[in-house]
């Protein structure tokens, strides 16, 4: 049998951009991911958000860090994502804060 190199393996995990919310829990993390839509009978666009708890093995992702999630398995009760990286500022938002 031939395999298939890995970036051709079919996976159906979501990944979603998130903003780190609170990193009061050992190895946990509350994030909020934003959505924007557009109000289907006054066209406005509409803001709404939902927050997730993700699993964050090392403790890294710190209050006000832009992550990745991935969709997992249920790790608890609350738990079905996990912190897969930290997006790195650029240098221009930091610059634009000092």
């Amino acid at each position: 049998m031939k395999e298939k190199p890995m970036e051709t393996r079919a996976n159906r995990r979501k990944f979603l951009t998130a903003v780190v919310v609170s990193d009061k829990m050992d190895k946990t993390r509350v994030v909020q991911v934003r959505n924007v839509q557009k109000h289907g009978k006054y066209q406005k666009q509409v803001r709404s958000f939902i927050r997730y708890k993700a699993h964050d093995e090392k403790n890294a992702a710190k209050t006000g860090d832009v992550v990745r999630i991935m969709e997992t398995r249920p790790l608890s009760k609350d738990k079905r994502w996990i912190i897969s990286e930290i997006v790195p500022e650029s240098g221009d938002r930091s610059a634009a804060k000092a």
